[in-house]
């Protein structure tokens, strides 16, 4: 398993700002700021994605998790906005497999950025069904009758106070 990934740019200061509004849709956010050597940037306060300043680079690839179709799109839409060169619309590549579901920008340093999905829909939704089910609060129970044992508990306390009355 990969825990972090490095990416060597010469404008740094342009890269961070499009790496950051691009990844936003993803759930990715600024974690670490050595501005303007490096920054760390990842979901859930995990710098799991370095942007690092540096005098040369040299175009990669770099793809993206996003847990549905519509995470895709919003990453392509902001990664354009943030000034992206549009380098494959989200839509389905059934070339390689025929759930992949992806979007590619090419950044201001020639990096192919991707954003890609392998979720099938159909089975996402059924499997959001169950999970919308358990989410539903729990009716309340009607008030049931007292047990028997606490109606036998009760009797002695109204005996012996008979007891006392005679």
């Amino acid at each position: 398993m990969i825990d972090h990934l490095s990416l060597k740019v010469r404008d740094f200061a342009r890269s961070k700002d499009f790496f950051l509004a691009a990844l936003a849709p993803l759930g990715y956010g600024l974690v670490r700021d050595y501005t303007p050597h490096a920054v760390g940037i990842g979901p859930e306060g995990r710098p799991v994605f370095w942007v690092i300043a540096a005098e040369q680079s040299a175009p990669t690839h770099v793809a993206f998790s996003a847990r549905d179709r519509a995470m895709v799109t919003a990453f392509h839409t902001a990664a354009l906005a943030a000034g992206g060169r549009d380098n494959g619309a989200p839509g389905l590549r059934e070339h390689y497999h025929p759930h992949y579901f992806g979007a590619f920008v090419i950044d201001s340093e020639g990096n192919n950025i991707e954003a890609v999905c392998h979720r099938n829909p159909d089975e996402a939704a059924r499997a959001a069904a169950p999970a919308a089910a358990a989410r539903k609060p729990a009716r309340a129970k009607p008030a049931r009758a007292p047990a028997k044992s606490a109606k036998r508990a009760a009797r002695p306390a109204r005996k012996s106070a008979a007891k006392k009355r005679r």
